[in-house]
């Protein structure tokens, strides 16, 4: 199965662009941070976050839900890490995603949880697509932090 998706992009001003998603979707602005740009909308590296974390998330939920599991609600949040290469150019060198569950690790089937943790990765389009190029560290925990990854 083949699948394509597309956006268009069109200039604005200095660094922002205007993203299309096609007719269902209201367009989204974005920008370079200052000094470059203006700020005014997310930067690539925080819309590539903002897609590994989703996408993460997402399959969690779906891998959850698989097992009959209620997360009570999933909150993720997920960071870039920049640096500078062997040739002085900003690269993403890292890009951390921390996914947590509203519920309470007790209230979930404990061997139906980590079913849905060992397989849920695999289910992520974007991230196992990015990890070819950018190491990608997941962790999940319960609503008061306990990590629930399996060992």
């Amino acid at each position: 199965m083949n699948l394509k998706t597309s956006v268009t992009l069109a200039q604005t001003d200095r660094y922002r662009f205007e993203i299309d998603f096609g007719e269902a979707i209201v367009p989204l602005g974005v920008d370079e941070p200052p000094p470059i740009g203006d700020g005014e909308g997310p930067a690539p590296e925080q819309l590539l976050a903002a897609s590994v974390g989703y996408c993460l998330a997402a399959s969690l939920f779906f891998a959850l839900t698989k097992y009959r599991q209620d997360g009570g609600g999933i909150r993720a949040s997920a960071e870039c890490t920049v640096e500078r290469n062997e040739a002085g150019r900003l690269r993403i060198t890292a890009i951390d995603v921390e996914l947590r569950l509203a519920a309470d690790v007790a209230t979930l089937h404990q061997a139906h949880l980590e079913r849905a943790l060992t397989q849920f990765e695999n289910f992520c389009t974007v991230s196992e697509s990015v990890k070819s190029g950018i190491p990608v560290k997941v962790s999940v925990s319960d609503c008061s932090g306990i990590p629930l990854n399996p060992a």
